[in-house]
């Protein structure tokens, strides 16, 4: 098991007092309680990670209710070498896989086949499950717990044409790609291993 980091603490108390705001009907003082979490985990949260507190309060009461982590879908795309496909990211963070969250009522496979025919312009068959990865919050990663689930998958049809979302599109060898955004590395890495084995999972269709 990991150990706890500050981060993981901080993000356990965020969430509580959100849900708490979210929850608590009538009561001031709870309500103030909970408000007073909430201000110093985004002071604590800015020192972290270089954000103003201010920023991150404004985002945390953007999005109130039951407080779970972010769901998203990404496809792993490799062509006849091995190299896999990747979209530089337009805000600078780095080389990733087509991926994006998955909508309310929306599969994990349909959203990847979404972000892929929205980031890239191609049309795929999703031929597999690579994982489920849950990345934790960290100075890298942002404040937010969330969970991948990766796919495998096989171009069908489409042009490579590159979205708004991005500043480039290629296929890369594992080994040489700059930067890479969060830990799309892992997800890659793990893909490969089962592209080179020659399969991956049933993709999960619930």
């Amino acid at each position: 098991m990991e150990e706890p980091t500050l981060l993981n603490l901080l993000n356990e108390i965020q969430s509580i007092a959100r849900n708490g705001l979210h929850y608590s009907s009538g009561n001031v003082y709870d309500r103030e309680r909970y408000e007073k979490l909430l201000n110093l985990a985004a002071k604590e949260y800015g020192g972290l990670l270089q954000t103003p507190p201010e920023a991150i309060h404004q985002c945390f009461l953007a999005e109130m209710g039951q407080i779970t982590p972010k769901l998203g879908a990404d496809a792993a795309i490799f062509d006849q070498e091995g190299r896999i496909l990747l979209m530089e990211r337009a805000d600078g963070s780095g080389w990733c896989l087509p991926c994006g969250w998955v909508e309310v009522g929306e599969k994990p496979a349909d959203a990847a086949r979404r972000e892929v025919r929205e980031e890239t312009g191609l049309e795929v068959e999703i031929t597999g499950l690579v994982g489920v990865f849950t990345r934790q919050p960290s100075p890298h990663n942002g404040p937010m717990t969330m969970v991948a689930v990766v796919h495998q998958a096989r171009v069908t049809g489409g042009a490579l044409t590159l979205s708004h979302e991005g500043l480039a599109l290629r296929y890369w060898p594992l080994d040489e790609v700059p930067a890479w955004h969060a830990n799309h590395e892992d997800y890659a890495r793990a893909a490969h291993a089962q592209w080179k084995a020659g399969g991956a999972l049933p993709s999960i269709s619930c």
